[in-house]
């Protein structure tokens, strides 16, 4: 009794004097500037809380891209594959810390058996005796955590399914950016075969004018046959506008998780107003990216596993007991008369293993710093995006308003060709310029306020779109 006390009291001593090998964590600083570059000068026009928790795309004000981009967290096969793999990670949380406890196993067993037996010498004969035989009891195994091993393996490991957490959020906000940029390219198209159609008609409205021209004598023929071209390329164009709008139908039907022969959308305009979300201070930037976020675990997770290189320089030591019970008859198996019980311990630790140790420490230690650096590049990456997407808002908001100017000109000069035309004052070549000016112009009108939308996107999606570090689980919600 009094070694059992012993024993005991030892394993208490080195639990309570347990120690947690390795650095502890610290986030590296990264290089962060005092304000965007871009941003001076620029105003949004229509401010948002760029940090809002809310649906980011409800700033377009569009019910069919609201209902396409909520069933996109709902559907979506790539999503759901982040969201197996942070559940697996979360598991593994919970493997590690079933290290802290000790590991208890029981067995029982049953037996009959006969041994043969004689009789007394010189009389011959002999038999058998028949005899049961049973037995039962528990093994108890723990290894305390002395050195913090178990430790530095659920701090990485939690770090690592935080990281699971935000690569999850970083893929969520990527489809719901890809969705909304596929669907105003796929609105651009629909007002593109409006400004077709319109083409068309007012194509075939000037044949007939050329037309007429010819028949009263005051054009030639090639006016005729130029204008019935100039005719068949805008159809064509506009029959060709159907392919690409198909494929982008179908690149959003997947974007939702549905097979693309299950969704139609019907032509619908394109928004007109280019929200955007002020960028706010550069340094809430490392809060707000998932991105960020899961680099930074992942460091952190990186910098537990060198205590964790470091522990195997210290010796194990591992804890054993036993109780059994053995007995021939079953029904007084468990009494005290026929129980056994062992304690033990086993300090254990390698003395000589040509470097390995060190070389496993020098490898976490170089891990470690290849994570900072990917962190600090993520943060640079990050702040690029930025601002090239308010570069982007800026310039193409300052050509849209000359486009805009040329466009109206470009009309003006349309209808003045065709009216002198008309006059017999310019051949007809004259008109065939200026239609082609004009529906070069529209285009590009178009074009650009796909791009604003386009840019804006990109904006919001580089800004987190609304998504915070403090979404992150905390370390007790990890693990199943």
């Amino acid at each position: 009794m009094a070694n059992r006390i012993h024993i005991a009291a030892a394993a208490a001593l080195l639990a309570l004097g347990a120690c947690t090998i390795g650095p502890s964590y610290r986030r590296p600083a990264a290089a962060t500037p005092p304000a965007y570059k871009e941003l001076d000068g620029w105003k949004p026009a229509q401010p948002g809380e760029a940090g809002s928790a809310s649906a980011w795309w409800s700033v377009y004000h569009d019910p069919v891209l609201d209902s396409l981009e909520r069933q996109v967290a709902i559907s979506n096969q790539t999503l759901k594959a982040s969201a197996a793999a942070f559940r697996e990670a979360s598991a593994i949380v919970a493997e590690a810390r079933a290290g802290y406890f000790p590991t208890v196993s029981a067995a029982a067993s049953g037996s009959r058996s006969s041994q043969p037996f004689s009789t007394s010498a010189g009389r011959g004969g002999g038999g058998s005796v028949v005899q049961n035989s049973f037995s039962a009891g528990p093994d108890v195994s723990w290894v305390p955590d002395i050195w913090g091993r178990i430790a530095r393996t659920v701090e990485s490991d939690v770090a690592n399914a935080q990281a699971s957490a935000a690569d999850l959020a970083a893929a969520r906000l990527s489809a719901q950016a890809s969705l909304a940029t596929d669907y105003f390219q796929l609105r651009t198209d629909d007002a593109l075969k409006d400004i077709l159609d319109a083409t068309v008609k007012a194509d075939q409205q000037a044949l007939a004018i050329v037309r007429n021209q010819f028949n009263a004598g005051f054009s030639a023929q090639t006016d005729v046959l130029t204008a019935q071209t100039q005719l068949e390329n805008a159809q064509a164009q506009d029959i060709a506008l159907g392919v690409q709008r198909a494929a982008l139908e179908h690149a959003i039907a997947v974007l939702i998780g549905k097979p693309p022969a299950e969704l139609t959308l019907a032509p619908g305009p394109l928004a007109t107003a280019v929200p955007v979300m002020p960028p706010g201070l550069p340094s809430t930037l490392l809060e707000r990216r998932p991105d960020i976020a899961a680099s930074e675990r992942a460091m952190a997770a990186a910098n537990a596993q060198i205590g964790i290189a470091e522990t195997a320089y210290f010796p194990d030591l591992t804890l054993t007991g036993t109780l059994s019970f053995a007995s021939t008859e079953l029904g007084n198996l468990f009494s005290a008369a026929n129980s056994a019980w062992s304690l033990g311990a086993q300090l254990a630790g390698t003395v000589f293993e040509g470097g390995l140790r060190g070389a496993q420490v020098a490898a976490a230690r170089a891990f470690y710093d290849q994570n900072v650096a990917l962190y600090r590049q993520t943060v640079l990456a990050a702040f690029q995006q930025v601002e090239d997407a308010l570069a982007s808002l800026r310039i193409l908001g300052q050509q849209a308003q000359v486009q805009a100017r040329a466009l109206r000109d470009a009309r003006a000069a349309e209808q003045l060709a065709l009216a002198q035309y008309q006059a017999g004052t310019v051949a007809y070549t004259t008109v065939v310029v200026a239609q082609t000016t004009a529906l070069g112009d529209e285009q590009t009108v178009l074009n650009l306020q796909e791009s604003r939308l386009a840019a804006s996107v990109t904006l919001i999606e580089a800004l987190g779109g609304g998504w915070n570090q403090s979404q992150l689980p905390a370390i007790a919600a990890t693990g199943p």
